[in-house]
């Protein structure tokens, strides 16, 4: 007498290919899903949202304009500054630059040139001087130089500088026999850098713009003719 033995708990009993007397085969397993966690999600929500936010005011403190004044065509040393001279213009600047603001502008026109200004550069504070490089009582004269009559350092306006006449041997022996000139000894004539021209490409000569009294003018202007001068630098005071 034959029995029949019940399927096991949780497997359904599916007959094989042989035929009934097979052992039955195991039901397929059912994959659980991953229970999701509310609250890592809105954690992980929030720390997006928190670092859109910093990056937005990273790029907004980075992006702050300032409104500042820029030269809006050259102006040369010493030379008066007009409110033709300068623009308004907005700018993204490093805390470290000094610039002046468009509110100022007033307080600029008047103002004279410490160095030549160039057109679309940003103005700064340090660029403009109430005080002019040629005084009263003083001449301006334009002295042309060879690179070989010039010192190597650049000039600079304000700088002191001796205009040294450098006449030929025949010049000079003509002048030894002077009273109270001792022979040789060349002329000079103390004068002030106003401003420093560009070197030609060709020859290289330098025009430079020196102010000297008005008594000493003609004749550093009859000097400068003749090409026999050498601009030397004077000694600073106090050395």
């Amino acid at each position: 007498m034959s029995t029949t033995t019940p399927p096991a708990p949780g497997r359904l009993a599916i007959p094989g290919p042989g035929g009934p007397g097979d052992k039955p085969a195991a039901a397929p397993r059912v994959v659980r899903q991953r229970r999701r966690r509310p609250g890592l999600i809105a954690l992980s929500v929030a720390l997006i949202a928190a670092g859109g936010l910093s990056g937005a005011l990273l790029f907004t403190a980075s992006g702050q304009r300032s409104a500042v004044l820029v030269v809006a065509r050259d102006v040369p040393v010493g030379a008066a500054i007009t409110e033709a001279d300068l623009a308004p213009a907005s700018l993204a600047l490093d805390p470290a630059v000094k610039a002046v603001p468009v509110a100022k502008k007033a307080g600029m026109v008047g103002q004279r040139a410490a160095v030549a200004l160039k057109a679309g550069s940003l103005l700064s504070p340090g660029q403009v001087t109430s005080v002019s490089l040629v005084k009263a009582g003083e001449q301006l004269v334009g002295v042309a130089l060879k690179p070989s009559q010039l010192p190597a350092s650049r000039l600079a306006p304000g700088q002191k500088v001796l205009i040294v006449s450098t006449p030929d041997p025949a010049q000079a022996g003509a002048s030894a026999g002077k009273p109270g000139e001792p022979a040789g000894a060349p002329k000079t004539s103390a004068a002030t850098v106003v401003a420093v021209g560009m070197a030609a490409p060709a020859t290289g000569v330098v025009v430079v713009d020196v102010a000297v009294p008005a008594a000493n003018g003609p004749t550093l202007a009859a000097q400068v003719a003749t090409g026999a001068v050498a601009l030397i630098l004077a000694p600073q005071e106090g050395s």
